[in-house]
């Protein structure tokens, strides 16, 4: 199984690079930047909103672990529901408590955390949370791709504070903590598709620049993989929501990846309608390559 690097993860803790505005696309003749509220703003983020994200992410991935070992895997089913459940629980908990006057649009929320709330479409803050995406990974015995997603977004500037946390890989990457892109490699661009359903865009993307497909599970984990260096693009056209990719596309843009929709539009979020269905995670470079392949797919 692919997995990210824990040596790659540690230089992600640790680093520091200068934070800028990000629309979420990079040098692509036909993806312009268009007016209207930025994808990321991660220099906007305060300090503690990041920290807090981060230790939300931990904490439910700490969680979400126990619970793992607590139950095995002999039930599959009732792994999944049960982490689903207990994670959100915590995450709607902690917000509720200590940033109580901000909404939440939750993958398990129901109500006003949850895809038909209103409230949020008016709220200057909302936190954007995906308590365990992977939940398949997540219930399969030595899978490590798996993740939990916590993303601020703020009207006018997007999305600011984001963490993603792989608790299998004890490790938790954050946007006040970015690295570098690093240079080109050489070789055939490795790109991270869906385990069980690779989009045909990833395969006209493979077979115009001779690349390689690697299945991996969650959302967060292939974007992470990405930042890590394990792989060069993720590609997604199979149907996702803002929870899938909100905190991941924060952390790679406040690191300098690419990161649009498949047309190379900008990734918007907080919308009346979630369904956000496809992405683009990549390194610059691999930008308008893979966007002109994806675009002969259509």
């Amino acid at each position: 199984m692919t997995s990210i690097s824990r040596d790659r993860i540690a230089q992600h803790l640790d680093g520091a690079a200068p934070q800028r505005r990000l629309t979420g696309m990079h040098a692509s003749p036909d993806s312009a930047p268009k007016t209207g509220v930025p994808t990321a703003s991660p220099e906007a983020a305060a300090p503690a909103d990041t920290a807090f994200a981060a230790e939300l992410a931990t904490g439910a991935g700490e969680l979400l672990m126990k619970l793992r070992a607590e139950l095995g895997f002999a039930d599959p089913r009732a792994l999944k529901d049960t982490g689903d459940r207990r994670a959100d629980d915590y995450l709607l908990g902690r917000l509720a408590a200590e940033r109580p006057g901000d909404a939440v649009l939750s993958e398990e929320g129901e109500g006003e955390t949850g895809r038909v709330g209103t409230a949020r479409l008016d709220a200057d803050r909302v936190w954007i949370i995906d308590p365990l995406d992977g939940t398949r990974e997540f219930a399969e015995e030595g899978r490590d791709d798996w993740a939990v997603h916590v993303a601020l977004w703020q009207r006018g500037l997007g999305l600011t504070a984001s963490a993603v946390a792989l608790p299998a890989q004890h490790a938790t990457l954050r946007t006040d903590r970015p690295r570098p892109v690093p240079s080109a490699r050489a070789g055939a661009p490795r790109i991270a598709v869906s385990r069980t359903r690779p989009p045909a865009e990833a395969a006209a993307a493979q077979a115009a620049l001779g690349a390689e497909l690697v299945p991996m599970g969650s959302a967060g984990a292939k974007v992470m993989a990405v930042v890590a260096g394990t792989v060069d693009a993720y590609v997604h056209a199979g149907g996702q929501f803002e929870w899938d990719s909100a905190a991941p596309v924060g952390v790679a843009l406040a690191s300098g990846w690419h990161a649009s929709r498949i047309d190379g539009a900008p990734l918007r979020y907080n919308n009346p309608d979630p369904y956000l269905p496809d992405l683009l995670v990549c390194r610059p470079d691999l930008a308008e390559p893979l966007l002109a392949a994806i675009r002969a797919t259509h």
